[in-house]
């Protein structure tokens, strides 16, 4: 075991050098080591081993990490449904050209496959291009959908930050023509709900408009085909500093060092309505057309939110881009802050939890007749949240139930193999969550271990005495008192004590 572990390290180690692009006299001093190290682990010649692990930026999950999945996908599936949303399912794979064009700089990303019988295709990069898809495909106009399933991005991976190659999106999207603002601000409440419902901490959502960026580039004077690329550029201000930004504009991107100082006077503003109101005053942006829409748009916007008392957790942020090719209008990105000390400075964002935005144009990508749909739409960040829970119940070292087993049933003397059978079945065809040892005669401490061990509630244990008396005596774990129980009303009783102690937790 430890010899794998050594060699999945160094061929970790090989991967990094090649990444970091280290001298080729340093890679091949660490690749001859992993051979050898290959070779000693392998000596019989013909006879292939190899190195059992998931594929770079995938993971396994234990029963206790998919526990905590379930508990979330729940709380958000609930969310959705609250929201009076269905939902829908799309290929893991779509053909090429469906995906191509619609990600920006990311495209590189896109897993693409093999030739299959003559259809260049790919692994989805997100739910959102297969939805637009799906709409356009099918001549549907409007529809309010969730769709919660597995994505593909080729990217380095960080998974001790939730980063991660194959993973899951939690999407929920509003298409059809509809007064402004409106499904907006529900995505928003969406957002804010599943939020303080999941009790992460505290976070901040930032909202911007693609109008609002487009118009400040254009009055700081960034050329119309620089657009794109410079949305993309400001998109980095959450892990880059504005002086690194500003010399990937000047020096990657061609920019005047004028060109990205107004930019940057800008992109440092935040704020809420008052802030919205000042720029509708601005002399320069309130020339332009584009920035005067989304403005009024993001106005109208925070007067909804107001009304759906989430303000507070809201911040109209210029410097929010979000770098995907496809939003047209309102975008908005949540992220978790937490305090960056007791002396009461600025608090600090600890990654994304979610974000989204307006894309009015993306269906009519597909439509033959470049019929529009409008939509809006919000994707949970599930595999960030998954990391924090995941790291939260490592901390408090809460013992987490992987299974729902409400009684175990036990004998207290041997021979009652069929009686445990009987009813075991009994309970299973009335709708109970029931199990039974795999033994013919077990032991009842082994039995009231298991129990603990799991966190099975109940026992339900038969013994001659209680069969002849039509009896059953249900013991509960927990405080170790027992009673009996009449064999006919032990459903109702069952049902009545796992009632009790689900509205206690």
């Amino acid at each position: 075991m430890a010899e794998a572990e050594a060699l999945r390290q160094q061929a970790d180690t090989v991967r990094r050098l090649k990444q970091e692009k280290a001298s080729p006299e340093e890679i091949a001093v660490q690749v001859a080591k992993l051979l050898e190290m290959k070779a000693a682990i392998c000596p019989e010649e013909g006879k292939q081993k190899f190195v059992l692990k998931t594929p770079k930026g995938t993971r396994d999950y234990s029963p206790k990490q998919m526990a905590i999945r379930e508990k979330v996908f729940s709380i958000i599936i609930n969310c959705f449904k609250r929201h009076g949303a269905e939902t829908i399912d799309t290929p893991v794979f779509e053909l090429k050209e469906t995906l191509t064009g619609k990600y920006g700089e990311d495209s590189k990303l896109i897993y693409d496959l093999k030739d299959q019988g003559g259809e260049l295709l790919s692994l989805r990069y997100d739910l959102t291009v297969p939805f637009a898809r799906y709409l356009a495909m099918n001549k549907i106009s409007n529809i309010k959908r969730y769709h919660i399933a597995k994505v593909y991005r080729r990217d380095n991976p960080a998974m001790t930050r939730g980063r991660y190659r194959e993973f899951y999106q939690c999407d929920f999207d509003i298409a059809g023509q509809y007064d402004p603002m409106i499904p907006d601000a529900e995505c928003l409440k969406i957002v804010h709900e599943i939020l303080s419902a999941l009790q992460l901490g505290d976070f901040l959502i930032k909202v911007n408009d693609r109008r609002i960026l487009d118009g400040m580039f254009a009055v700081c004077g960034v050329p119309d085909s620089k657009f794109r690329t410079i949305c993309s550029t400001v998109d980095k201000l959450d892990k880059m500093s504005w002086e690194d930004v500003k010399s990937e504009m000047i020096g990657e991107k061609g920019l005047s060092p004028e060109v990205a100082d107004c930019i940057g006077e800008y992109v440092r503003l935040q704020g809420g309505l008052s802030l919205i109101e000042e720029l509708l005053q601005d002399p320069k942006l309130s020339q332009n057309k584009l920035a005067r829409e989304g403005l009024g748009d993001m106005k109208l916007l925070f007067e909804y939110l107001i009304l759906f008392g989430i303000s507070a957790q809201i911040s109209f942020d210029l410097s929010l881009a979000r770098g995907l090719d496809y939003y047209t209008g309102v975008i908005y990105e949540a992220v978790l802050i937490q305090p960056q000390n007791d002396h009461k400075e600025e608090s600090v964002g600890v990654g994304s939890v979610a974000g989204g935005g307006r894309y009015d144009g993306l269906v009519g990508m597909f439509d033959p007749k470049g019929r529009k749909v409008p939509c809006v739409g919000v994707s949970i960040g599930i595999e960030r949240i998954f990391s924090i829970m995941e790291q939260k119940a490592e901390a408090s070292e809460e013992k987490i139930r992987t299974t729902e087993t409400q009684v175990l049933v036990a004998s207290a003397q041997k021979k009652l193999l069929e009686e445990r059978l009987k009813l075991v079945s009994e309970l299973w065809d009335s709708g109970i969550k029931a199990e039974m040892l795999y033994k013919k005669n077990p032991k009842l401490l082994n039995q009231l271990q298991y129990c603990e061990e799991t966190g099975i509630p109940l026992v339900a244990i038969l013994g001659e005495q209680e069969l002849r008396d039509g009896m059953v005596k249900l013991r509960d774990v927990a405080t170790r008192e027992e009673v009996d129980i009449c064999r006919g009303k032990l459903v109702e009783e069952i049902k009545r004590r796992t009632c009790l102690s689900e509205r206690a937790s």
